[in-house]
């Protein structure tokens, strides 16, 4: 009798025995968690349960920690050229020059990695509902406006892992259902996805959940 092999997502990201504290108060201990390609990973906790604590850890922002971070199996402080390459982080933060139009913002974070034409650049304006306004002071735009030309990286970025604080503060119903599709799409090409966030995804691939208020103390 034959049966079907379970396929386990490769592994790209783990976490160990993750300790972190934070004015003698302790946000998470022996926290561990994997995010294998194709996965979307969310990170869920109260207000200073440390869930942009532990994201900004992961990109090398914060280093008051204990416990190790690996990268495909290889601890990330041995491969870090390889890691950031393949990251791309937004933080809760809209993160864009608000004197710059979306076209320039964009063209200055893709000069990063690689360059990139104006045309694909302005594609996934496009698609994100911002044509006509390429050309415009990122300051002469609402605040969802703003959030969607952030956005707008997830559509011109190499990147492989997406790790994301708040993506959905400021978007409306549509924004929403935009940013759910750019998530899904990038997990079916094998990505993979951390992402904090209060608004309850719907991603059809699924989502896995790292509640910090279990492994943490208050």
């Amino acid at each position: 009798m034959s049966s079907e092999a379970i396929q386990v997502p490769e592994k790209m990201l783990s976490a160990r025995k993750l300790f972190c504290e934070r004015d003698d108060r302790v946000l998470f201990e022996s926290l561990e968690f994997d995010l294998g390609e194709g996965e979307v990973l969310q990170v869920q906790g109260g207000n200073g349960s440390g869930k942009t604590t532990l994201l900004r850890i992961i990109c090398g922002l914060n280093d008051s920690f204990e416990g190790e971070i690996s990268w495909y199996g290889n601890p990330i402080n041995e491969q870090r050229d390889e890691f950031y390459s393949s990251l791309l982080y937004m933080g809760h933060r809209v993160g864009i020059n608000k004197i710059l139009s979306p076209l320039e913002n964009l063209r200055w974070s893709c000069s990063i990695h690689s360059a990139t034409s104006d045309d694909r650049i302005k594609s996934a304006l496009d698609e994100l509902g911002l044509r006509g306004y390429e050309d415009s002071p990122c300051h002469t735009l609402s605040a969802g406006q703003q959030q969607r030309v952030s956005l707008a990286r997830l559509l011109v970025s190499p990147a492989t892992l997406l790790i994301l604080d708040e993506p959905f503060t400021t978007l409306d119903v549509h924004g929403v259902k935009d940013l759910e599709g750019l998530l899904e799409a990038h997990v079916s090409r094998g990505g993979s996805v951390l992402v904090t966030t209060h608004h309850k995804l719907n991603v059809k691939s699924g989502v896995r959940y790292l509640r910090l208020d279990d492994v943490g103390h208050d």
